[in-house]
C-alpha cells in the first residue's frame, strides 16, 4: 500500500549554525529504518563535525553548492550534480560558498547512533 508523507519532522542538526532538516522518511517521521530521505536547508558558513557513519548517503544538490570533505579530496557538489559517501568512510560536509537546498538519502535510515561524529 502507498503512503503519502503529509508533512516532514523538523530534525535538530549538528553543525556552528543552524541548519533546517525536513526528515520526510526515516526513523523519527515515518519509523522507517530501512532509509532515511530528508530536505536540507544549509546557510552560508555551515559546517558540521567530521563523522564515519553505518549508512550509505546520497545527497542531490537543488540549488547552491556543497563542500564535502573525505580523506582524499574534497568535492564541491553544485545544483542539478550528486555525490554518494559510502559508509565507514570519514566525511564532512559543509557551505563555505553560500547557502545550499540539498536532498540526503541515507541507507539504512539516518540514526544519532550511526553516524560516529568526531569529538
Amino acid at each position: 500500500m502507498a503512503i503519502l508523507i503529509e508533512t516532514p519532522t523538523i530534525i535538530e542538526a549538528a553543525g556552528n549554525k543552524p541548519k533546517i532538516i525536513r526528515e520526510l522518511v526515516g526513523r523519527v517521521n515515518t519509523k522507517t529504518e530501512q532509509a532515511s530521505v530528508a530536505r536540507m536547508s544549509s546557510p552560508a558558513g555551515w559546517v558540521e563535525p567530521g563523522q564515519t557513519p553505518e549508512f550509505d548517503e546520497y545527497t542531490l544538490v537543488l540549488s547552491g553548492s556543497l563542500q564535502v570533505e573525505t580523506r582524499d579530496r574534497t568535492h564541491i557538489v553544485k545544483e542539478g550534480q550528486a555525490i554518494i559517501t559510502p559508509k565507514g568512510q570519514w566525511v564532512r560536509y559543509s557551505t563555505p560558498h553560500g547557502p545550499c537546498e540539498y536532498v540526503a538519502v541515507c541507507v539504512p535510515a539516518f540514526s544519532p547512533a550511526t553516524v560516529h561524529r568526531d569529538e
